[in-house]
């Protein structure tokens, strides 16, 4: 019960048109914080036991899987990004029912680590959406028939792009970017028509600062409920903003100084009243409590840190306390949320930590990039290991939990995992 209402409390897609329950209908799930409701959800698995099935994938990726009643989607790109495609598999038995393949006849770059078509769908259980990068926007429905697509522009970048759609109500809300033309906009659900665009300062190309310095954000907006007030908040590149959902009117903003380059990877967290943000490439990390309007200034902060580990993957608040993954040296941290003061620091696994944290039953999942899954009691005592389940494949992804299974994204298959 005290998870329950903790994750009733900490943040969700107030007041958004979400699927039936037990779905996981975006990335991160269904309140866009890594937290499920479900019961039964396994804890050992190897590519032995407790596989319900698995798809072959056909090329690498990073996204993660969303499932919407009977349907899985999963998206992947081919031949250096010519064709970017969306796959939606029986939840059942992983058979393939339909796929949609949006041909694109430029190659754009992009990092090793990170191939094309990263940003995970989002559905409503009426609508999927998928962000295809400079492919563009576009909106299924269940059955696969397309009802629009958006040419939002070209997003280069060195590194590509990574950013998931979110639905709010009758809206889809998408960070647009990284590139020289960074924005973040609102879509009308049904026709995909502009609603609102907010841009974001660049400088040069969008890929660099004018001291040479990297600059770009790849993360997922989250809706958060505020003092009766639903805000969709961003972490762009130098900047965490609360954006009003009605007409995209910026409510507050909290500057972060990174020497070393402006780059936003992971999500904020927000929980208790709070908003924590890390930025990436071992950049400055902030938090502060919500509440203002404005500039939010020092007053608000409750600790900042010029430099932390790699941040790539997203966190969780349980109890008072931030459970984060790192991506640099490959540990899972406890902080104290209202100081930032370090519990603990484990390093675990058998490879960095890429993918976010996801919660089940008062338990926490997380996978490294070999594809090892590690599950945890959150505690700000110690580290308190459940389960190592290995793989032993190539992954970037964050699970997804449904109906009692967890499917599992990696390089070269999806995992459907569950006791059978």
């Amino acid at each position: 019960m005290f998870y329950k209402c903790l994750l009733a409390g900490v943040v969700g897609l107030a007041g958004s048109a979400v699927a039936s329950a037990g779905d996981w209908p975006a990335f991160r799930g269904p309140h866009g914080n890594g937290w499920s409701e479900e019961t039964n959800v396994p804890t050992k698995w190897s590519k032995e036991q407790n596989i319900r099935w698995k798809f072959k994938l056909p090329d690498e990726g990073n996204s993660s899987p969303i499932v919407v009643g009977k349907r899985v989607f999963i998206t992947c790109g081919q031949n250096q990004g010519r064709k970017r495609g969306l796959y939606c598999l029986d939840r059942d038995d992983g058979s393939l029912l339909w796929s949609r393949i949006v041909d694109f006849d430029k190659v754009l770059p992009t990092h090793a680590t990170n191939p094309y078509c990263s940003p995970t769908p989002a559905s409503d259980g009426k609508h999927v959406v998928v962000w295809h990068g400079s492919a563009g926007l576009f909106c299924y429905d269940l059955e696969g028939k397309e009802l629009w697509q958006r040419d939002l522009g070209e997003f280069r970048h060195v590194w590509g792009y990574a950013a998931s759609p979110i639905i709010y109500q009758d809206r889809v809300i998408q960070n647009c970017a990284p590139g020289v033309k960074a924005f973040l906009a609102a879509f009308d659900l049904k026709t995909g028509k502009d609603l609102w665009r907010v841009d974001e300062p660049t400088e040069g190309n969008g890929e660099k600062r004018k001291d040479g310095a990297p600059m770009g954000t790849f993360t997922t907006p989250i809706v958060v409920a505020q003092q009766g007030q639903d805000q969709i908040v961003c972490f762009q590149p130098r900047r965490v903003v609360a954006y009003q959902p009605a007409d995209g009117k910026i409510i507050w903003e909290s500057t972060l100084v990174n020497p070393k380059g402006d780059l936003a990877y992971s999500s904020p967290m927000i929980a208790d009243g709070v908003c924590v943000a890390l930025g990436g490439y071992n950049g400055s990390g902030i938090a502060f409590k919500l509440g203002a309007k404005g500039d939010i200034g020092e007053k608000d902060r409750l600790w900042y840190k010029p430099r932390n580990p790699q941040s790539i993957g997203t966190g969780v608040v349980v109890g008072g306390y931030l459970y984060v993954p790192d991506a640099g040296p490959n540990t899972i941290r406890c902080l104290e949320l209202l100081t930032g003061k370090e519990a603990w620091s484990e390093r675990i696994g058998d490879g960095a930590y890429w993918g976010s944290i996801v919660m089940a039953e008062g338990r926490a999942y997380v996978t490294t990039q070999a594809g090892t899954t590690i599950v945890f009691k959150p505690s700000p005592e110690k580290f308190e290991l459940i389960a190592e389940n290995k793989l032993g494949e190539h992954s970037n992804s964050t699970p997804a939990i449904s109906d009692g299974r967890i499917l599992i994204r990696t390089f070269e298959h999806l995992y459907c995992i569950g006791e059978k």
